[in-house]
C-alpha cells in the first residue's frame, strides 16, 4: 500500500498573513494631505500679512506724493518723491500746529504709559499678593470693568470733568488714561506666577516695608509684564480718539490722531490738506513700531511667562 502524497505548498501560501490597521494607508495620500494641510496654512497666514503690511506700503507710496499727483498714479506707485515737500508743508502749516501734536501725543502716550503701567502693575500686585478686606470684590469689579467699552464712559468723564473745571485742558485727556482695568488683571496674573511668596514672606521679615519690597523686589521680577502692560498701555493711549474729541476744542491740546482727522475733514473742499493727511499718518505710525521693535523681546516673554505657572 503506496503513502499518500501531499502536494508542496507554493510560498505566498506558506507567508503568514499581514495584519492592517488603519494607520497604514497609503504613504503618497498621508504626503498630499500633509502638505495641502501646510499649504492652506501657508496661504492664510500670507493673506494676513498682505491685510495688514499693504496699507502701510500705501501710506509710503502716497506720501511721496503732490496733490496733482492722486488723481494721475496709481495707488502703489511711487510719484517723483515729494516726501520733503509733503514734510515741509506739514511742520510749516497753521504756524506749525502739527508740532504741538507730537508733542502733545508723546506726552498723552509717553507719560501716561509709564505711569498707568507703573499704577497698573502695583494694583495687580496689591492683588495678588496682599491681604486685605474686600480683595475678591475688588478683582471682581476690576474684571466688570475690562468689559465696558471706553466710549461709554467718554460722557461720564466729560461730566466729571466740567464740574472739576477740567475740559479743554491737558489733563482732561491724561487723568482718565492712567488707570487700564486690563493692565491691572495682566500684572494680577503676572505676579502670581513671577513673584514667589517666600521671598515676599523673607523680606518682611528682614523688615522691609511694602513699598520697599514693591520696588526693590516685586517690580523687578515683574519686569516683563511691566513692559508688556506699558506697550498695551501706549498703543491704547497713542490711537485714542473718542475722549480728546469729547474734551478738547483747542487746537493747540489735539494729539495726532485728532488733529490729522480734523484735516482730513477739510481735504474734500481743499484738496491740498490730502498729502498733509498721508504724511502725517506716516509719521503717526512711526513711533508705535519703534516702541514694538525696541521693546519686542521683553513683550513676547512677557506675554508667555504670565500664562505659565
Amino acid at each position: 500500500m503506496s503513502a499518500p502524497t501531499t502536494t508542496p505548498k507554493s510560498p505566498a501560501a506558506r507567508r503568514p498573513p499581514v495584519l492592517r490597521t488603519p494607520a497604514d494607508g497609503p504613504r503618497t495620500g498621508y504626503l498630499s494631505s500633509r502638505w495641502t494641510s501646510r499649504g492652506a496654512v501657508h496661504g492664510v497666514l500670507l493673506l494676513a500679512a498682505l491685510y495688514s503690511v499693504l496699507p502701510l506700503v500705501w501710506l509710503v507710496t502716497s506720501a511721496t506724493k503732490s496733490v496733482g499727483d492722486f488723481s494721475s498714479t496709481s495707488a502703489f506707485k511711487l510719484a517723483d518723491f515729494n516726501l520733503w515737500g509733503n514734510l515741509r508743508d506739514l511742520f510749516a502749516r497753521e504756524d506749525g500746529v502739527f508740532l504741538y501734536w507730537i508733542r502733545n501725543s508723546l506726552l498723552y502716550a509717553g507719560v501716561g504709559a509709564v505711569l498707568g503701567a507703573l499704577i497698573c502693575t502695583a494694583c495687580g500686585y496689591a492683588i495678588a499678593k496682599l491681604s486685605f478686606p474686600g480683595r475678591r470684590a475688588l478683582f471682581a469689579v476690576t474684571l466688570a470693568g475690562v468689559l465696558v467699552p471706553p466710549t461709554a464712559l467718554a460722557l461720564p468723564l466729560y461730566l466729571l470733568a466740567s464740574n472739576l473745571h477740567l475740559v479743554n485742558t491737558f489733563w482732561a485727556v491724561f487723568l482718565p488714561l492712567l488707570s487700564n482695568p486690563f493692565g491691572v488683571y495682566l500684572a494680577r496674573t503676572f505676579a502670581d506666577a513671577a513673584v514667589p511668596d517666600e521671598v515676599l514672606e523673607a523680606a518682611r521679615l528682614d523688615g522691609a516695608g511694602e513699598w520697599r519690597i514693591f520696588l526693590t523686589i516685586a517690580l523687578p521680577m515683574m519686569a516683563p509684564g511691566f513692559v508688556t502692560i506699558l506697550l498695551f498701555q501706549f498703543v491704547s493711549i497713542w490711537n485714542n480718539f473718542f475722549l480728546p474729541l469729547v474734551m478738547l476744542t483747542d487746537p493747540q491740546l489735539f494729539p495726532m490722531t485728532l488733529g490729522i482727522y480734523q484735516w482730513n475733514t477739510r481735504a474734500p473742499q481743499f484738496p491740498d490738506y490730502n498729502p498733509l493727511v498721508i504724511t502725517g499718518s506716516l509719521l503717526a505710525v512711526v513711533p508705535l513700531i519703534t516702541a514694538f521693535v525696541v521693546l519686542q523681546r521683553q513683550w513676547r516673554s512677557g506675554l508667555s511667562a504670565g500664562s505659565v505657572k
